[in-house]
């Protein structure tokens, strides 16, 4: 296998005779940015657990920004970023008490976490707001505080749980150019949605079906190979086989 900044090779995760990951094997290179793509129950929760050090694996081998995800887990958790749809920030703090309190747990000094504060709180226009507390804000200003949140760090690579669900089609394009952006400076994006435009934005994407890879590559090639002309045809082909047969 090629060298990456997140290796699996026969990644595997059983729960007594139930294998929700079936053997996974792939690779993501630094900067890139990796679309992790299957339906609900694929898998897909069960391996990024296993890659961010918060569960371990039954089985094969996988290594996270350099190290092993047996071993060194509390090494993988702070070299890595994390951003979920369901729980990134405190919607009772202000953005500044969220970027304090995250800034601490990810052992930034003082001095760098108010530097950082000041820097994120003004490029992103939240100087009006600031003091407001977060529930009060719209979606796409929390989902956007929240990604620079998870990289104000610098890791290595930063996970993304379904980060754009509920946002607006031109919050969500403005979010992915703020992903763009990270990885041309060298971060490394995985990413996980159910939008299937958005996988069209990922240089390489993986879709999981019943706990295996079903398909790996670039949106173009995997169109190409499978006969289709959008990644919402792919997906359904894949992931949802009885789609076809109106089940």
């Amino acid at each position: 296998m090629n060298e990456g900044v997140i290796r699996a090779e026969g990644l595997t995760k059983t729960f007594g005779e139930f294998r929700a990951v079936d053997a996974i094997s792939f690779c993501v290179a630094e900067g890139e940015v990796f679309g992790f793509l299957g339906a609900n129950g694929a898998g897909k929760t069960t391996a990024i657990k296993m890659l961010t050090g918060l569960l371990s694996p039954s089985g094969g081998k996988a290594s996270v920004a350099g190290f092993d995800v047996y071993r060194e887990a509390e090494k993988i958790k702070r070299n890595i970023g994390y951003m979920s749809q369901r729980f990134s920030l405190y919607d009772d703090l202000t953005p500044m008490e969220n970027i304090r309190f995250f800034g601490g747990i990810y052992g930034l000094g003082r001095r760098e976490i108010a530097e950082k504060g000041r820097f994120l709180i003004e490029s992103l226009g939240l100087g009006p707001v600031a003091g407001n507390r977060l529930g009060s804000l719209p979606l796409g200003w929390k989902q956007k505080l929240a990604f620079s949140v998870a990289v104000m760090h610098e890791p290595k690579i930063v996970f993304l749980d379904e980060p754009t669900g509920g946002v607006d089609p031109l919050t969500r394009r403005r979010f992915w150019e703020m992903i763009y952006e990270a990885a041309a400076r060298g971060l490394t994006v995985f990413v996980t949605t159910h939008y299937m435009d958005e996988a069209e934005y990922c240089d390489r994407i993986s879709i999981m079906v019943d706990g295996r890879i079903a398909a790996l590559g670039t949106p173009a090639a995997l169109q190409a190979e499978f006969g289709v002309g959008s990644m919402d045809e792919l997906f359904i082909r894949l992931a949802r086989p009885r789609a076809k047969e109106g089940i």
